[in-house]
């Protein structure tokens, strides 16, 4: 595909102004490699500086830009223009995350998504004294928790969950994940506090395996794999307490 001209529709909303969300459309010109994001920078730099968006690294790694492309979860930096269209004059939407209170525009309000990330003590909890070196991981441990090192709270897959949706108090796969990777980390002693948290109705046992996770992750991390096993891990441990 050769440069095309693209009408962008964004969704719209200033609390200060609108009663309710609204549609603008805007005709740019785009090569095939562009990226979504910097169509919207044309946008704000070249049209109306008044468009509202989180970007950061524009890179794939800070996972601040994530949005509504074409009705599908995306970080805006790592989709491509050839990816989203078929040619010159097509049309591409841009919303904000479903479920969450937007601030204006594309930006929406995260403080509750990294409340729940909070709640899981995504850290390492250990006992005894300090080492005085690094902590020893073999491969093969470390393989446990590799893919879902990967996360970078982008908030994609939470927002692309029903649960979500339906359920504002809903944990969501981003914060479980992170109890997974810290649960199943070979150098942590914290498992015990985690799954006092995930293994809860509004934790793991809201999540009904419908994939929709997976395919918004931008990282093409198996979430539901692991939350999974999350999950007989918490079953093993309640197994265990009433035995």
């Amino acid at each position: 595909m050769a440069e095309m001209q693209l009408t962008l529709e964004v969704k719209r909303y200033n609390p200060d102004e609108d009663e309710e969300p609204h549609w603008e459309s805007y005709e740019v010109p785009a090569d095939p490699l562009d990226s979504a994001l910097s169509l919207l920078l044309h946008v704000k730099w070249h049209i109306d500086g008044t468009l509202s968006l989180r970007k950061s690294c524009a890179h794939g790694i800070c996972g601040s830009d994530a949005m509504q492309i074409n009705g599908e979860n995306k970080l805006a930096c790592s989709v491509l223009v050839q990816d989203l269209v078929d040619g010159d004059g097509d049309t591409i939407t841009f919303a904000p995350l479903p479920s969450a209170p937007v601030v204006k525009d594309l930006i929406i309000d995260q403080s509750r998504f990294f409340e729940k990330y909070r709640d899981v003590k995504p850290w390492l909890i250990t006992d005894g004294p300090e080492p005085e070196r690094e902590y020893e991981q073999s491969p093969e441990e470390h393989a446990m928790i590799e893919d879902a090192t990967k996360c970078i709270m982008c908030g994609a897959c939470t927002h692309a969950c029903p649960s979500t949706w339906a359920d504002p108090d809903y944990l969501g796969p981003a914060a479980m994940l992170k109890a997974y990777r810290y649960t199943f980390d070979s150098r942590d002693d914290g498992a015990e506090e985690r799954l006092d948290v995930v293994d809860s109705p509004d934790g793991l046992w809201k999540c009904y395996t419908i994939f929709n996770c997976n395919e918004a992750c931008p990282k093409d991390i198996d979430i539901t794999r692991w939350l999974s096993a999350l999950k007989r891990k918490a079953a093993t441990s309640q197994a265990s307490t009433t035995a």
